[in-house]
């Protein structure tokens, strides 16, 4: 599938003004500065929908070797572990309308790309995505296996926080998750509300931790660097194992 940009509309391109502008008056001092840098470093602009192509893939072959592939909506996970396993991250060419502004059944663009793609331009954090794909490729057929790397790719990809330095030097809670920059409510509900637990990240209790799907977080886990994320690999697949014996 390809993305056909021409069929873009100028309400679509309002629509991702609209949606660019509103997450980027608040990310600033809430979002890992990884993420932001990843921003102008990707090609991403307030006044244009990302065109995968011309914009996006030549800045993150030449910074991490990834790429942006064109998909319909959601796919197996078969073919999406896949694609991340060999550094095509899956992205929905679709945008949402108006009336869709603060809830969709299933992600879209503005989700995939702007939530995702900036990070992309962090090696350590890539090098996590491609080598926990092809852990869920070595148990494809386990629907317990799948299931509970689903739970971590959730807590980290989608809904992670990490613990960074602010000008002063003093730790504080950014967020990662593309699930929560790519949502104005979730944004500030995941770092200031204070009925939510913030756990450290600890892969045994991701693999077991279940998540929902319909409304905010409950809880989240944090991570004290990208590079924490890859070098728990080599655990994560070891407690996989033993939980699958168990």
């Amino acid at each position: 599938m390809h993305q056909s940009y021409s069929h873009y509309t100028a309400e679509d391109q309002a629509m991702w003004t609209m949606l660019f502008r509103r997450q980027m008056t608040q990310l600033p001092g809430m979002a890992s500065e990884a993420y932001l840098a990843g921003i102008p470093a990707t090609g991403f602009r307030e006044d244009r929908i990302p065109d995968f192509a011309q914009d996006i893939n030549p800045r993150l072959r030449a910074l991490t070797g990834w790429q942006v592939v064109s998909v319909p909506g959601l796919i197996d996970n078969r073919q999406f572990f896949e694609l991340m396993a060999n550094r095509n991250f899956p992205a929905t060419t679709w945008l949402r309308r108006r009336d869709q502004l603060d809830y969709l059944p299933e992600p879209d663009m503005f989700h995939d790309t702007f939530g995702h793609v900036p990070l992309l331009s962090n090696q350590a954090f890539c090098d996590f995505l491609a080598s926990l794909s092809r852990i869920a490729l070595n148990h494809i057929d386990s629907e317990d296996a799948i299931a509970m790397i689903s739970r971590l790719y959730w807590y980290t990809v989608e809904f992670g926080l990490i613990r960074e330095a602010d000008d002063a030097g003093q730790p504080q809670l950014r967020i990662y998750g593309g699930g929560i920059l790519s949502s104005a409510g979730e944004t500030s509900h995941s770092l200031y509300d204070t009925q939510v637990q913030r756990r450290p990240y600890d892969v045994d209790t991701l693999l077991q931790t279940p998540y929902v799907i319909d409304r905010f977080q409950e809880q989240y886990f944090v991570v004290d660097t990208y590079e924490q994320l890859y070098r728990s690999v080599p655990e994560i697949e070891a407690r996989l194992d033993a939980l699958l014996v168990s």
